[in-house]
């Protein structure tokens, strides 16, 4: 874990290898996961903008390399380091716009269709660099906190996309780009 959900906010980080879960939990236990993070991205920015305490819980699910910067050395670097100013404003534009599609695929999509992006998007497809077909291990209940579905409609939708060629199974989960069809397909 690297923070908790309540922790102090007091630092910002950057993924340099491996993957980040955000997940955020209800007054009431239900658990959501809020994204997935890679190599290249920053996350606990709220406390830039004043939050206090962490609204949400971050969790390495692999093996990871994570720079922590002191809120104060964050700050400082925003005003005298042009290019980190514009790394980071680039990224969380980048970031706000994802959010904005993650709210319109949960709003307009099928389940199917989510998950099917959720998949694409823990390979990388659609991102800079080359796509990580092989992605790292997690739970169908952790994909359908993702998605927003239960975790026997992930495992149906599972395996009729593998049924279809669009992932393959044996110890290690890939995807192939055909699984855009889904997406793509109305």
């Amino acid at each position: 874990m690297v923070f908790a959900q309540g922790d102090d906010a007091n630092a910002l980080y950057n993924v340099q290898r491996g993957k980040i879960k955000i997940t955020v939990l209800s007054k009431t236990g239900k658990e959501a996961v809020i994204a997935l993070l890679g190599a290249g991205d920053f996350f606990g920015e709220g406390c830039l903008a004043g939050q206090q305490l962490r609204m949400s819980t971050a969790t390495a699910i692999t093996d990871s390399l994570i720079v922590r910067i002191e809120k104060s050395t964050a700050i400082e670097m925003l005003h005298r380091d042009p290019g980190f100013s514009e790394l980071l404003l680039s990224y969380m534009l980048t970031r706000t716009i994802r959010i904005e599609e993650d709210l319109i695929d949960q709003l307009f999509n099928s389940s199917e269709k989510r998950l099917a992006r959720a998949l694409l998007l823990l390979a990388n497809f659609g991102k800079e660099g080359k796509p990580e077909p092989i992605i790292p291990k997690i739970s169908q209940e952790a994909l359908a906190a993702m998605v927003g579905t239960t975790r026997s409609r992930v495992s149906s939708f599972m395996n009729k996309f593998r049924r279809l060629g669009f992932i393959e199974y044996n110890g290690k989960l890939q995807i192939h780009s055909s699984l855009l069809n889904v997406i793509l397909h109305d």
